[in-house]
């Protein structure tokens, strides 16, 4: 699988800019099931996947 682009990614620039808007929403929800945002929070450090997770607000990678 190619390197996941999340960090770069239009969508989730969109909910940080405003997390309310419709596209904003439609990242957090595609978040829960994108292969490529599973695949980029395994790459990153206990630390920074837990602050991605709790920034985002995303359960099931706090742990």
């Amino acid at each position: 699988m190619p390197e996941p682009k999340c960090p770069t990614c239009g969508w989730r620039k969109k909910y940080d800019d405003n997390p309310n808007s419709f596209l904003g929403k439609l990242w957090r929800w595609h978040a829960h099931v994108c292969p490529g945002w599973k695949a980029y929070m395994k790459t990153l450090s206990d630390q920074e996947r837990k602050a991605t997770a709790t920034k985002y607000q995303i359960k099931k990678y706090m742990n």
